[in-house]
């Protein structure tokens, strides 16, 4: 259930830009979601060559029509060069080139790997044809064989490059980069036996796609395995592709029910042969979330949760006899964030492991026999994101905001010896600054924003924190919103009692007179898994958002605890089994709040929106707070915690057997007949996230209560509802004129 980031996409405005001093013209919908809305600008290139002197960008061929060119950057000089031309890419003669829509060069970088074709798997474009370009013959081949078109997923080198894996129908394969018959390593994957791939929660949330991992010395291959046999069928239909209904059938488990079956093998790629790693318990009864191998080819380095995910047990595997061996437990009473593939140190003597033992999220580098933890990241602030751990040169690069939970900084600290942490990012650059650093961390690709301000992207020293070039500005968008007539948003720190301060921010109207009431539309999300109360940028929902401001509404969101902002342990964790609960009634003292302290709010003109999980909090503020909340709109909301999926709802509510109270009492349904205020539901029949099924029972809820309320229904829409053409410019259109209609805008 997480934050759409469709819904952030950024945009720019595509109409004449007014002359400086001349007042923009009012936003419209068709400017912000439309066919005259253009894509904000973006910076060329994305994979940084390996000695981090340059990047690589798949441009369009200026040469060969519909072609594309690989080429490279150079960050000093900004020289450019042409890598990999679009005429190099013609398997036959005459045909049209092999469009590159992702890369990978082999480990002597003298041939590569190209993904073209890609086709729709999930949320990704995992399925293609793969061809492989040896750049110094100039030969051309397609992998997999007689595999049928569109039919490979995840296809890598070897780390010794003389082999490239795949998978191709739910089982692994392997092919010589020389030539030759591809073979198959696994051979029971079918529709409901998956190898090499995550099943759909895992995909969904512990962000599992690819599911196997080469050995560094390239002779094994470890993989999941998961039997979803056992896995509850969840059937979408759609209606809109023939004369009848088409089932489209979907493994996912919902809270309570059966997960999959999960194995980790080890297979040899010379024999075929298996061993299976041996994990105590039921497999359907816990989460192997994560998984690697050591430097040395010895061990597979494994994270194993137990159901409620509050125990996370680090393992090390033997791959040829499946054994194990518990380094330590991660252990929490809430419970535990599952840790990305760890950096080793010292030759694979330690490992970097990210915990909030202390009570903030932070970096150790623990020793390879569990023993030892050392921390490296000392003090009273969170680690954010980890951006580049860099042994060679003992140090990791990070984002934290220490004692600014609304902002973004770059921060580095020592890997090992004496502790340092030294924030890089200068001061008096208040707002999010975000950055992809190159190898070696010499230079990096930074990008700055604000609650107000578009991003400019610029390729920096880190050494001096000086930019070399400005490679994006969004000049456009940065003019208009100069010149639109609003003042600068202002961010809020609520206190609502019992030591409990909430942040905040506020958008005012055009023209606005502190001496007169207006409406107030509120943001929200309110689960463990987002943050709308950031000083950056927030694309077309922030556009959206002055578009309404200009009309006449003020504009606000408050993070309620439970939220994932960087303020400690016991600020996320306070959600713990009340998901619904507590976030619905920080954000009712955060309203009542506002309106106390800001006369020019009409209290009787209250709205609230949101999507997702914002959909959910969204019906829980209008169902359990109905004298505060007068409009709302939610969008792809879960009505039932039960109907939602087992890795994320277990996660932060227990299983629906053991906090029963919780499941009923967080979940909107369960008040759904105190609703007095206006209400539109909005969902897509295609979801596969929070199925329409949540509308649907909803709806029977209020129908029986005999209450009235309106509802929109997109066909065959997904999650982030903006398939098919003319639906963003609908759906906000929709949404708009509700709000027009039961909220009207404007002073009085």
């Amino acid at each position: 259930m997480r934050y759409i980031r469709q819904v952030a996409a950024m945009l720019l405005v595509a109409t004449a830009m007014p002359a400086i001093g001349q007042q923009a013209a009012p936003l419209r919908i068709d400017q912000i979601v439309g066919k005259d809305a253009i894509r904000s600008e973006d910076v060329a290139g994305g994979e940084w060559s390996r000695d981090g002197s340059g990047f690589l960008a798949i441009e369009p061929s200026t040469a060969v029509p519909g072609g594309t060119d690989l080429v490279r950057y150079d960050v000093a000089g900004n020289g450019r060069s042409v890598v990999v031309p679009a005429t190099m890419l013609v398997a036959e003669k005459g045909a049209k080139p092999i469009a590159i829509e992702r890369y990978a060069f082999s480990p002597d970088q003298r041939k590569l790997l190209i993904l073209t074709e890609g086709q729709p798997f999930r949320r990704t474009r995992a399925l293609g044809d793969y061809w492989l370009l040896d750049l110094d013959t100039k030969a051309l081949r397609r992998i997999g064989g007689d595999a049928p078109a569109h039919s490979l997923m995840y296809a890598e080198f070897a780390p010794d490059g003389g082999s490239i894996a795949y998978v191709r129908a739910n089982n692994l394969y392997v092919e010589p980069v020389a030539g030759g018959a591809p073979r198959q390593l696994t051979r029971d994957g079918d529709a409901l036996i998956v190898n090499g791939l995550g099943d759909w929660v895992y995909e969904e949330e512990f962000f599992l796609t690819k599911a196997w991992s080469w050995s560094p010395d390239s002779k094994r291959i470890a993989f999941w395995r998961f039997d979803t046999s056992g896995v509850g069928t969840f059937n979408l239909i759609t209606n809109t592709q023939g004369q009848y209904s088409k089932v489209i059938p979907l493994q996912y488990p919902k809270a309570g029910t059966v997960n999959s079956a999960v194995r980790v093998g080890s297979v040899d790629v010379a024999t075929g042969a298996t061993s299976w790693v041996k994990l105590e318990g039921d497999p359907r009864q816990f989460y192997v979330p994560q998984m690697s191998w050591t430097p040395d080819s010895a061990a597979l380095f494994l994270q194993q949760a137990n159901r409620l995910q509050n125990s996370y047990a680090v393992m090390l595997a033997d791959p040829a006899t499946g054994s194990t061996r518990t380094l330590f437990t991660e252990r929490d009473k809430a419970w535990v964030e599952a840790n990305r593939d760890p950096t080793w140190l010292k030759e694979g003597a330690a490992f970097t492991w990210m915990s909030e033992r202390d009570g903030w999220r932070h970096l150790y580098a623990a020793s390879r026999d569990g023993k030892r933890l050392d921390l490296r990241t000392p003090g009273d602030f969170d680690v954010i994101d980890v951006l580049q751990v860099d042994p060679a040169n003992n140090r990791v690069w990070f984002t934290a905001a220490p004692g600014d939970p609304t902002r973004r900084y770059l921060y580095r600290a020592t890997l090992t010896g004496r502790k340092l942490v030294e924030r890089v990012t200068p001061a008096g650059q208040a707002g999010t600054h975000s950055y992809d650093i190159a190898p070696g961390g010499r230079y990096a690709r930074h990008s700055f924003s604000t609650f107000d301000t578009a991003p400019t992207t610029e390729m920096i020293d880190l050494g001096t924190n000086r930019a070399i070039r400005v490679l994006a500005r969004n000049a456009p968008i940065n003019a208009m919103l100069a010149q639109e007539g609003l003042g600068k948003t202002e961010f809020l720190r609520l206190t609502i009692g019992g030591g409990t301060v909430l942040d905040a921010w506020l958008i005012k109207p055009k023209g606005f007179d502190p001496a007169k009431r207006y409406p107030i539309l509120f943001q929200v999300y309110g689960e463990p898994w987002g943050q709308t109360v950031a000083d950056s940028f927030g694309g077309r929902t922030a556009l959206w958002h002055r578009m309404l401001a200009e009309r006449g509404y003020l504009v606000a969101s408050i993070d309620p605890r439970g939220t994932n902002s960087p303020r400690g342990r016991a600020w996320r964790k306070s959600i713990y089994r009340q998901v619904g609960i507590l976030a619905s009634a920080d954000l009712a003292a955060g309203v009542r709040k506002m309106l106390s302290e800001r006369r020019y709010i009409d209290p009787d003109r209250v709205g609230i929106w949101g999507w997702s999980g914002g959909g959910s909090m969204t019906l829980n503020a209008m169902f359990r707070y109905p004298e505060l909340y007068k409009t709302g709109i939610a969008v792809a909301a879960v009505a039932d915690m039960r109907l939602y999926d087992t890795i994320y709802q277990e996660r932060y509510m227990g299983v629906p057997s053991g906090n029963p109270d919780g499941y009923r009492d967080g979940s909107p349904i369960t008040f759904a007949d105190r609703l007095t205020g206006n209400l539109l539901m909005i969902h897509g029949t295609g979801d596969d996230n929070v199925h329409y099924q949540n509308l649907e029972v909803l709806t029977d809820k209020l129908v029986a209560a005999n209450k009235p309320f309106q509802m929109m229904a997109y066909p065959d829409r997904t999650h982030g509802i903006y398939e098919k053409p003319g639906t963003s410019v609908h759906l906000y259109s929709l949404m708009t004129r509700y709000l027009e209609e039961k909220l009207p805008p404007g002073p009085r």
